[in-house]
């Protein structure tokens, strides 16, 4: 009916529905009667019957998210990619909420991630599909090798699963063979030295020892996990550079959150979600993560149009605003952005662009 609405109305309609009802029986004043019912259900039933169909879906997702965050984490990792919110956001998330969240491991996970125990709170493995590069060919072959006995090392793994030199490379750089080959660079050359890749080589054994590599950075290791798998289990890219965002006086969300509505306020976060909806007249609503939290922020068409590159390009970006606030909905009006991408060095970050 709200098609027929767009195409000029329902009018149309008139003689076929009251004179098909007076035909059976029925009174004038009860046929134009309904009628008019089916004319206001044209105006709203549409709005109506989508509202009451999403309601059902965001309770029943609260409700799971509430009681049941392991089993909602483990859902929504492996429906992934879907939605608004990443895979490092829903870990970072589910792990502000107490649910602990162990890292993909060659000789523990699954193609797919899983709930590791029986309990309710029992933690969340991450599977091998949050692993870039790898193929989920090389995963089910992993996982059937495993199930004869375990590997000894990385040249066992290769063997006995038929990997190549690129799926080790790949489970090297998510850190995700540390049981078998420890930190990172050494896996990674382990991993090298265990597929060689010209066929005069492919039979040869190499017994060279790992040499003893330096040990990687704090963010050297943040960085090389988004990378690899787009999240990272250890410290938030944020809590590295906190010091140097509070002199500018770029506060967390968490402190934001107690702020009084039309008070001043500065922050700073990864843009997760930029949001132009044909709807909101121009307005865009972007999405900061920090190590605390989300921000969410309005940037009115007018400072859109003066700071088009700040607020299309930053993969971090400060905001300068006012707080408003009305019950639990919370949100910062931009008034000036800055680009404040060049602190996350060499952090790759990803975006959800909506329009």
């Amino acid at each position: 009916m709200a098609a027929w609405r767009r195409k000029g109305g329902l009018e149309a309609y008139y003689d076929r529905i009251v004179n098909g009802m007076l035909e059976r029986g029925y009174d004038r004043e009860f046929a134009e009667a309904i009628f008019a019912q089916i004319q206001g259900f044209g105006e709203y039933g549409f709005p109506e019957s989508h509202a009451a169909s999403f309601a059902l879906l965001v309770y029943a997702s609260a409700w799971l998210k509430r009681h049941e965050p392991v089993a909602f984490l483990v859902a929504m990792l492996n429906s992934q990619p879907m939605g608004f919110y990443s895979p490092s956001q829903l870990v970072q998330d589910a792990r502000r909420h107490g649910v602990k969240v162990l890292p993909v491991d060659v000789t523990l996970s699954n193609w797919d991630s899983a709930v590791e125990g029986d309990s309710t709170r029992a933690p969340v493995r991450l599977g091998m599909s949050l692993v870039r590069g790898l193929k989920e060919e090389a995963a089910a072959r992993i996982e059937l090798a495993r199930a004869v006995r375990p590997f000894v090392d990385v040249s066992d793994l290769a063997r006995l699963a038929q990997l190549d030199r690129k799926d080790l490379q790949a489970l090297a750089a998510a850190d995700a063979l540390r049981s078998l080959a420890g930190e990172r660079r050494a896996a990674l050359w382990q991993a090298v030295a265990a597929v060689p890749d010209r066929d005069l080589l492919r039979g040869a054994t190499d017994d060279d020892a790992t040499p003893v590599l330096a040990p990687m950075t704090e963010g050297q290791q943040i960085v090389s996990d988004y990378r690899a798998m787009g999240l990272t289990l250890g410290r938030h890219p944020l809590e590295l550079p906190r010091p140097r965002l509070l002199v500018q006086r770029w506060l967390p969300a968490a402190t934001l959150g107690g702020f009084r509505n039309g008070q001043l306020a500065r922050a700073c976060g990864i843009v997760t979600v930029r949001q132009r909806p044909g709807t909101a007249k121009g307005v865009m609503f972007v999405t900061l993560e920090d190590e605390t939290g989300q921000v969410n922020v309005i940037i009115w068409p007018s400072l859109l149009e003066k700071q088009r590159r700040e607020a299309l390009g930053s993969s971090l970006l400060a905001v300068y605003g006012v707080w408003q606030r009305e019950g639990e909905v919370r949100h910062l009006v931009a008034h000036r952005l800055v680009d404040v991408s060049p602190l996350l060095g060499a952090l790759v970050t990803s975006t959800r662009n909506f329009h």
